[in-house]
C-alpha cells in the first residue's frame, strides 16, 4: 500500500494588505480544506510563495499549519532549497514540528549534476526521520531528476517514499512508475496530468486547483483512484478550463486571484509576484470561476 494517495493542496500563504502573513486566513483555509475531505496539506511550496518568505515566516507557516491541522490531515511541510545545509535546517524544523513528511524541490538556479542531485537529497534524507518527498520539476528549477538517479535514492534512504512528479512528461512518469518499488508514492504536480498519471499506474496529485475546489478535486482523484473513471472524466471535464486558467499567468497569481474572489484571502502578494498583468486574464480567470463557483453551490457537478 502506498503511502501518499490521493489529492495534497499546495496551499496558497495569505497575506495582509501590508503583506505580513495573514494567519486568520491561513486557519480559515486550513479549516475548509480538511472539512472539504483533502487527504493532506502542503505549506510553504512554490504555490505558497515560499522563496518570498522569511526564514522565521517559513517556519511559523508550516509550525502553524501542523497547529491548524491537529493531527486530522498529514502535512507535508515544503523545505526544499538549492543549499543543501538550509534545506536540512528547514527540514528538521519541520519535523519537529510535528510536520508529517517534507516536500525537497531539485535545487534551483545552480543545476546540479545528477551525482550532485543525489548527495544533496541522501544528506537531507539522511539528517531526518520523517519521510520525504522529492519535487521534480525542471520548468522552475533548470535541472531534470532522472529517473535513474530516483530510482538509486529510493533503494539507498528508507525514508525517501514519493515523488511529486512535475516535469510535463507522461512518458517520464510512466518510467519512475515502472522503475520505484510497490511502496513508492508517484504524485502528479500538474492537476491536468493526475488522471493520467492514475492511469498509468501513480497515486494522485499535489493540487493547485484544490486550494479553490478540493472537495470536487477529492471526488475526481479518488474516482479514477478507484476505477470509477466515468465520474472522474466527467469532473476532469469540469476541471479542464480552470486547470488552463490556473496558469494564464505564472502560478500562483492565478489561483490566488481567485481564492481573494470567493472571499478566502486577499489579493496580495510579494514582489516580484504581482497582481494579473492582462486585464483581458483576469476577466477569463474570474468568468471561470464565477461559473464553477455556482456549479458547486447549485450541486450540478
Amino acid at each position: 500500500m502506498h503511502g501518499f494517495r490521493g489529492v495534497y493542496t499546495a496551499l496558497i500563504t495569505p497575506f495582509t494588505d501590508i503583506g505580513t502573513v495573514d494567519y486568520q486566513a491561513l486557519e480559515r483555509i486550513v479549516n475548509a480544506q480538511i472539512e472539504a475531505g483533502i487527504d493532506g496539506l502542503v505549506p510553504c511550496g512554490t504555490t505558497g510563495e515560499s522563496p518570498t518568505l522569511s526564514h522565521e515566516e517559513h517556519d511559523r507557516v508550516i509550525a502553524q499549519t501542523v497547529k491548524y491541522a491537529a493531527g486530522r490531515v498529514p502535512v507535508i511541510a515544503g523545505t526544499g532549497s538549492n543549499a543543501t545545509t538550509e534545506a536540512i535546517r528547514l527540514s528538521q524544523h519541520a519535523e519537529d514540528s510535528g510536520a508529517d513528511a517534507v516536500l525537497l524541490v531539485n535545487p534551483y538556479y545552480n543545476k546540479p549534476t545528477q551525482k550532485g542531485l543525489y548527495l544533496h537529497f541522501k544528506a537531507i534524507a539522511d539528517s531526518v526521520k520523517i519521510p520525504c518527498i522529492l519535487y521534480n520539476i525542471k520548468g522552475r528549477t533548470g535541472v531534470n531528476l532522472e529517473t535513474e538517479t530516483l530510482s538509486r535514492l529510493e533503494k539507498d534512504c528508507g525514508n525517501i517514499m514519493a515523488v511529486k512528479e512535475a516535469s510535463g512528461s507522461l512518458e517520464q512518469m510512466k518510467e519512475v512508475i515502472g522503475s520505484t518499488g510497490d511502496g513508492f508514492s508517484v504524485l502528479s504536480g500538474d492537476d491536468n496530468l493526475a488522471l493520467e498519471l492514475i492511469r498509468l499506474g501513480g497515486d494522485g496529485v499535489i493540487s493547485v486547483a484544490s486550494n479553490l475546489f478540493p472537495e470536487e478535486m477529492v471526488r475526481m482523484t479518488h474516482a479514477a483512484l478507484e476505477g470509477r473513471w466515468d465520474e472522474a472524466e466527467r469532473l476532469g471535464e469540469w476541471f479542464a478550463p480552470f486547470f488552463s486558467a490556473c496558469f494564464i499567468e505564472t502560478n500562483p497569481i492565478p489561483i490566488k486571484t481567485a481564492m481573494a474572489r470567493l472571499g478566502w484571502c486577499r489579493e496580495s502578494f510579494r514582489l516580484p509576484m504581482c497582481p494579473l498583468e492582462s486585464s483581458e486574464h483576469r476577466e477569463k480567470l474570474l468568468s471561470i470561476v464565477d461559473r464553477m463557483a455556482a456549479d458547486a453551490k447549485e450541486g450540478r457537478i
